[in-house]
């Protein structure tokens, strides 16, 4: 009985942290990549890098090309899209 008195403040503490800390991540981790797998074509998105630019083709599962400027387009890896501003219909074919 004085063994688990003395384990008891251990597990009260690897409980707190769990749900303080890994479970919050764990949700904000789904959560994103919930958004990476939600973004299509004309969506605004901020990259992890601080560029907004709009998605103008969804390469493949892990890669989109996005258009920071007129004519300036960059393929990002889905992963470094931080968020999406405006979820737009998707833009028409040119």
């Amino acid at each position: 009985m004085d063994q688990i008195g003395q384990f008891l403040p251990l597990i009260l503490i690897f409980a707190i942290m769990y749900f303080l800390l890994i479970r919050p991540q764990q949700k904000k981790v789904k959560e994103h990549q919930a958004m990476v797998t939600a973004v299509r074509r004309g969506d605004q998105v901020v990259t992890q890098g601080g560029l907004i630019g709009k998605v103008s083709k969804v390469k493949d599962d892990n890669e989109v090309e996005v258009e920071l400027a007129e004519g300036v387009k960059v393929r990002v890896v889905k992963t470094t899209i931080a968020q999406v501003t405006s979820k737009t219909e998707p833009a028409k074919a040119d």
